[in-house]
């Protein structure tokens, strides 16, 4: 089954302790694709300046990513510029350049408006309800959103939430939206708010996933190597509802598979910069990875008499 995101479509200039990168291919939209296209086709819905390369999405396009929703306008791309120090899991940004993104206004094609799965990648949660009314009755909805729009729009992002049957969000994302420090509280308060199941991914320490009667956690993968965090929560997610499109069954045995192919994804992604890790891995690779994150938590239980 297909997979509607709409997000960005970016140019990232990044630096960490393991070298730099300067104006690859990022942005919310096109790190959950390439994730996500592993599993079933995506439907890519964003913007672009004339001065976007967009030759260098060709790869996506050859794995099943329609690229009719990416719209070309007049003006300069987005732009993000950033820096990690030795502490990965939180991004200096040094230089953000909206361009034609600040006035991004989501037109979803006809052909795109029955997809049974919707993701909601990190844009104004404003423009995230404009999506809803422009999609024709999914099968489930997904949403991220960040600290800004939790700052800057929180009633909207409320708002959002009663339309929504799962939110993904990192730690402090969570903390900050709840006002409470304790995240099983933090996971009740959004959950009493309208999602289903709520992600809340903690970085290097795993993911956490809540319904109104259970809690699941999966552990992130150890990685020896970490060259570039960018993007990392969005290729979870396009792990995670990747999966659910490709088995389409929405049972919470399901969902928590969704869980471990998220933090499969994520664990590919950071090893790289930009998308190209995702471009390079097969099936071979994920289900090698997704043995060793089973490895991770297996135990014999010997309880004493």
């Amino acid at each position: 089954m297909s997979v509607l995101v709409v997000g960005s479509v970016a140019l990232d200039s990044v630096e960490t302790p393991f070298g730099k990168a300067d104006e690859v291919i990022g942005g919310s939209g096109t790190f959950f694709a390439a994730s996500a296209s592993h599993f079933t086709p995506v439907q890519l819905v964003g913007v672009v300046g004339n001065d976007y390369p967009v030759d260098k999405l060709e790869p996506l396009r050859a794995r099943h990513v329609d690229l009719s929703g990416l719209e070309r306008a007049e003006g300069e791309s987005f732009r993000w510029r950033g820096r990690y120090r030795h502490d990965l899991n939180a991004a200096e940004t040094l230089e953000t350049r909206l361009g034609v993104f600040s006035q991004f206004r989501p037109k979803i094609p006809q052909a795109f408006r029955q997809a049974p799965f919707v993701f909601l990648a990190n844009i104004d949660p404003r423009l995230q309800l404009e999506v809803l009314k422009q999609v024709e009755r999914p099968r489930l909805v997904a949403c991220d959103t960040m600290n800004f729009w939790i700052e800057s729009r929180r009633s909207d992002l409320i708002e959002l939430m009663k339309h929504v049957d799962v939110l993904l969000l990192n730690d402090g994302e969570a903390r900050q939206l709840t006002e409470h420090n304790n995240l099983v509280k933090a996971a009740r308060w959004i959950l009493d708010r309208g999602p289903k199941y709520v992600v809340i991914k903690k970085g290097e320490h795993g993911a956490f996933m809540f319904t109104a009667s259970t809690v699941f956690f999966a552990p992130a993968y150890p990685l020896e190597d970490v060259f570039d965090p960018t993007g990392a929560g969005d290729s979870f997610a396009g792990g995670f509802i990747g999966y659910l499109a490709q088995r389409g069954k929405l049972d919470e045995a399901h969902f928590r598979r969704a869980v471990v192919y998220g933090s499969t994804m994520g664990s590919f992604a950071v090893e790289r910069f930009s998308i190209q890790r995702l471009l390079e891995i097969g099936p071979d690779d994920i289900r090698k990875r997704l043995d060793a994150f089973r490895q991770l938590v297996a135990f014999e239980e010997d309880m004493p008499a």
